[in-house]
């Protein structure tokens, strides 16, 4: 399961965005949430990921 959360950063004359994902841990069975900050392009790729 993925919370899907972006938000758009900007920087100098970089655009960049933040996505926080929520994955189960298989040991405790509990959510934790994932952040990366990454180009807007690669944000479908993490989510998609496990």
């Amino acid at each position: 399961m993925a919370k899907k959360t972006v938000a758009s950063l900007q920087t100098a004359s970089k655009r960049l965005s933040k996505a926080i994902k929520m994955v189960k841990s298989p040991k405790s069975g509990a959510y934790t949430f994932v952040e990366a900050v990454m180009d807007p392009s690669e944000v479908d790729k993490f989510l998609s990921k496990k």
